[in-house]
C-alpha cells in the first residue's frame, strides 16, 4: 500500500512539472509574436536591419582629393579627413560649412602623413593623378582605393563611389534631379539666345588672361551640359584646361556669352576693371548684348557632383532673369 501511494505522488508531481513547462512555452511563443513595444515603430525595426543600406554606416574615409570629398557629400557621406585646396590652404569655400568635423590632411600634392596616421581611417580614397605610383606609405596606414578622375565624367565618378559604399540609389537620385534641372536651364538658354549660341570662359589673373578650353573644369558644364557651342578657337584647346591669350584677340572668338572668373587678389580685380573700360572689351558682342557673367572660382572650377550642381543653380539664376 505504501509503495502504491508513493507511486501516485510521483506521478502527480510529474504532471505538475509538465503543465508548468507547457505554460512557459506558450508564454515564450506569445512574446515572440507580439507587436513591437511602445516607442518602436515597424519602420524603425526595418531600418535597424543590418543588411539595409541605411543601417550600414559609411567607413571612416580619408579623402586625398577635393573632388572625391565633394562627390562624397552628394551621397550624404562626410569624409573623416580630407585634403584642402592648394591655393586657399583650406577646404573649398562652397562646401567648407559641411566639412566642419573633417580633419585637414594638408594638400593633395603634400599630404600631412602625421595627420593621416593619427586619423586611423578605414580606407583611403585617392586621385591617381596626385597619389603617384608609390602608395606603400598610404597602404601601411589603411587600404587604398585609387580613382582616375581624368577618366569619365563627374557622373561616372559619383557612381563609382556609390558602388563602393552601397549608395547607388542616392547617386541615381542626385543625377536624375540634376538632369531634370538641366532641362529647365537649357530651356532658359534657348529662350535667351536662340539656337546654337557660342560661349567662352576666361580667367583674369594678376599676370595673365586665360581662356578655358574644352577639358574640365569648365568645358564639360558649358559645352556638354548647358549645350553652348565653343566660341571660335576654343574647340582647339583640348590638351590643357586653358590657354594664355592677349586682350587684343578677344574679338576673334566672337562669343555670344562670356563667363568671367576674376582672381581674388586686388591686382586681378584692377586689371578686370581696366579691361571693362577698354574699347576692345566694349566692342565685344557679348558685352554689348549684356551677356557677360562673372562667376566665382568656386563652385565653377570644382569639377565634382556638388560643384556642378551649385554652378547649375547659379546658371539657372543668370538665365532666368
Amino acid at each position: 500500500m505504501l509503495k502504491k501511494t508513493n507511486a501516485l505522488m510521483l506521478l502527480g508531481l510529474a504532471m505538475i512539472l509538465l503543465l508548468g513547462a507547457c505554460g512557459q512555452s506558450n508564454n515564450n511563443e506569445s512574446s515572440a509574436t507580439a507587436s513591437p513595444t511602445a516607442g518602436t515603430s515597424p519602420a524603425a525595426e526595418q531600418s535597424a536591419d543590418p543588411a539595409s543600406p541605411e543601417a550600414q554606416a559609411a567607413p571612416k574615409i580619408a579623402s586625398l582629393s577635393i573632388h572625391i570629398t565633394n562627390n562624397l557629400l552628394a551621397l550624404d557621406v562626410t569624409a573623416a579627413g580630407g585634403v584642402m585646396g592648394g591655393k586657399a590652404k583650406d577646404f573649398l569655400s562652397h562646401v567648407a560649412g559641411r566639412l566642419k568635423d573633417t580633419v585637414k590632411l594638408g594638400v593633395a600634392k603634400e599630404v600631412d602623413m602625421e595627420a593621416l596616421l593619427q586619423l586611423e581611417p578605414d580606407v583611403i580614397y585617392a586621385d591617381k593623378e596626385f597619389a603617384g605610383q608609390d602608395t606603400s606609405k598610404l597602404e601601411a596606414i589603411a587600404p587604398v582605393k585609387m580613382f582616375d578622375l581624368d577618366q569619365g565624367t563627374w557622373r561616372d565618378h559619383l557612381k563609382l563611389l556609390a558602388a563602393e559604399l552601397g549608395r547607388e540609389q542616392q547617386a541615381e537620385k542626385f543625377i536624375a534631379d540634376y538632369e531634370d534641372q538641366l532641362k529647365r536651364v537649357k530651356g532658359l538658354i534657348q529662350t535667351k539666345f536662340g539656337d546654337n549660341p557660342k560661349a567662352m570662359a576666361i580667367r583674369v589673373t594678376a599676370k595673365e588672361l586665360r581662356v578655358f578650353g574644352t577639358p574640365r573644369p569648365m568645358g564639360p558644364i558649358l559645352f556638354e551640359d548647358l549645350g553652348f557651342q565653343p566660341a571660335s578657337g576654343v574647340e582647339k584647346i583640348t590638351d590643357a584646361p586653358y590657354e594664355v591669350i592677349s586682350q587684343e584677340v578677344l574679338p576673334d572668338f566672337n562669343a555670344d556669352a562670356i563667363f568671367v572668373v576674376v582672381n581674388v587678389e586686388d591686382d586681378a580685380k584692377k586689371i578686370y576693371e581696366e579691361m571693362q573700360n577698354s574699347p576692345i572689351w566694349k566692342g565685344l558682342k557679348a558685352v554689348q548684348n549684356g551677356h557677360v557673367y562673372v562667376i566665382g572660382e568656386q563652385p565653377w572650377l570644382d569639377y565634382s557632383s556638388i560643384g556642378n550642381k551649385m554652378a547649375l543653380d547659379e546658371a539657372e539664376d543668370f538665365f532666368g532673369k
